[in-house]
């Protein structure tokens, strides 16, 4: 008896065992491909994953990171990079006169070095012979070129969403200003100054500069936008187009509002008669990133302030 009990358990077993679905073989890893774009200077980058350990070697680059959230993996930067006021913080790779510490940089590990125009493609190419991954971020020439390079950097370091959503969030800003000036009939002439050390033939902003593109989509038209890049205008120059509005970028080197109408002959220009000279920080739209678009709302309430009370 007890002999059949025994047999007809095992036979229930097997029944089951045979019964059961079989086992599924085990997945193999998903492996993510690498991360590969191509750069300002045409070079593929690859990074295995988004960066965790960047160090940015121009201050419109650090900007940018820390707006798309990325200040957390930030681990370096260079000597003028000082906005936001966090950024100050981290430790400094140098960048005077061109000069960047290479030690220092690898000493901190990065698994990105975000560079910019500013910097040499030489300088890439000895961070590279070092064995660090560069990315040259291209300067941008329009604003819709600035919101490509957000999107790269939000790709760099996984940040897409945030990126996209800066962007959207820029475009809406730019999109109000030009609803108020698009209908303007009239352009507002301006000089803007970056430079007078020789006040007699002070440096301005020329064509194909942010400055030129900003001032007329802010409503004003920039008189040197017929020159080339960064040049010199002399004080006849100026006179003879006798702009409407000066604006000093130079500000910041401590040029004031009213050491302009002490300048001979100064005095007689329209600006300066009818009290339309503006200090202005020039950092706003002298580094191309996302504060562009700040230096655009302020240049159109400064230029109208009728249409932006």
């Amino acid at each position: 008896m007890i002999r059949k009990l025994l047999f007809l358990m095992i036979m229930i077993g097997l029944l089951l065992a045979g019964c059961a679905p079989a086992r599924a073989p085990e997945a193999a890893p998903v492996t993510e491909p690498p991360l590969t774009l191509t750069d300002g200077l045409g070079r593929e980058v690859s990074l295995p994953a988004p960066a965790q350990k960047v160090v940015s070697l121009a201050p419109s680059n650090t900007e940018i990171l820390f707006a798309l959230g990325a200040g957390g993996q930030t681990i370096g930067r260079d000597e003028f990079s000082d906005y936001p006021a966090e950024a100050a913080g981290l430790p400094s790779v140098g960048g005077s006169f061109g000069e960047y510490s290479l030690e220092q940089i690898v000493a901190l590990e990065p698994d990105l070095v975000l560079a910019a125009e500013i910097n040499t493609p030489e300088l890439v190419k000895s961070l590279e012979d070092l064995g660090l991954t560069v990315y040259y971020l291209k300067n941008p020439l329009t604003l819709e070129e600035l919101y490509t390079n957000l999107e790269i950097v939000g790709q760099l370091t996984g940040r897409e969403s945030e990126a996209a959503a800066l962007v959207e969030s820029l475009k809406t800003r730019v999109a109000a200003v030009d609803e108020k000036i698009a209908p303007l009939s009239s352009r507002i002439s301006v000089f803007y100054e970056i430079d007078a050390s020789d006040p007699g033939k002070p440096y301005t902003m020329g064509k194909d500069t942010f400055m030129t593109l900003l001032l007329d989509r802010a409503g004003g038209y920039n008189i040197a936008a017929d020159l080339e890049g960064y040049p010199q205008m002399s004080l006849e120059q100026i006179v003879a187009a006798d702009p409407q509005v000066i604006i000093l970028g130079d500000a910041m080197w401590g040029v004031t509002v009213e050491s302009v109408g002490q300048r001979p002959g100064w005095e007689a220009l329209f600006a300066v008669q009818n009290g339309q000279v503006y200090a202005f920080d020039d950092n706003l739209v002298s580094r191309p990133g996302p504060r562009l678009v700040d230096g655009l709302e302020q240049l159109a309430k400064l230029l109208r302030p009728g249409l932006f009370e």
